[in-house]
């Protein structure tokens, strides 16, 4: 348990004691990653949650508005900014060394700011689409949303190697093993199978797909993983499942 509250520390803003983590290790924060499914329920949740109160007092545009600003201050758009300088390195056609510098910078370019605005494009009008065809328990699907994505970043984790030489990202990359990957998987598949039916089920597999895909062109360009681009795999995981799922 503890181990998963220094996850949900380090990869929300949601208030987490200090004494319920002061003995932890962070070491081995890498072993907490068959967590993540959990976390990413924690964050569906409280994104489902909005998005009901939104189409309560509201209307469906402004409750989808709502489930993608629920989820940006839960987490403090942590993988959105990822997903930006991500974005800013990989497509600035530069050499393995400049993108990663690139990606380092705080400063937000023209494919990073494209990125972001088309990911919370896709997601509103996914979202939008779902809830025009009175999907039943689409609050159900919301919440598998984030599951999904957190729980196939595993795949960016398993197996790689951290393409840089420090970082965050060093905290999990080629550090989980088969086991803690096969566990994550599984968790997230059984999760969103119990939320959406075989319908989440077959969004799930579609979506590892496009993670192992994602995968391997992350390594063809920078030759491994960083934080950065697990942070985008969470954002387009995400987004990518609930296209599936329209």
């Amino acid at each position: 348990m503890r181990a998963y509250l220094a996850i949900l520390q380090f990869m929300t803003r949601i208030p987490v004691p200090a004494r319920w983590t002061a003995s932890f290790d962070f070491s081995r924060t890498h072993e907490g990653v068959i967590w993540f499914p959990l976390l990413g329920l924690t964050v569906g949740v409280m994104g489902a949650a909005a998005y009901a109160l939104g189409l309560w007092l509201l209307d469906p545009w402004l409750a989808a508005a709502c489930y993608l600003l629920a989820l940006a201050l839960v987490t403090g758009a942590f993988h959105l900014d990822g997903l930006a300088d991500t974005c800013d390195g990989l497509f600035s056609a530069r050499k393995r060394e400049q993108m990663l510098e690139i990606m380092k910078d705080s400063r937000l370019g023209t494919n990073g700011a494209l990125a972001l605005l088309l990911a919370v494009l896709f997601r509103l009008l996914a979202v939008i689409h779902l809830s025009s065809e009175q999907t039943p328990h689409l609050w159900a699907l919301l919440v598998a949303a984030p599951i999904a994505g957190r729980a196939l970043m595993v795949l960016l984790m398993h197996h790689q190697r951290y393409a840089r030489e420090q970082g965050l990202g060093n905290v999990f990359i080629g550090k989980v093993s088969d086991r803690q990957c096969v566990l994550t998987l599984l968790l997230g598949l059984l999760l969103v199978t119990l939320l959406g039916g075989g319908r989440g089920a077959l969004a799930f597999l579609l979506t590892a797909l496009f993670a192992l895909a994602y995968r391997r062109f992350v390594v063809s360009r920078l030759g491994g993983q960083t934080g950065d681009t697990l942070g985008a795999g969470n954002e387009l995981f995400e987004v990518w499942f609930l296209l599936m799922l329209c």
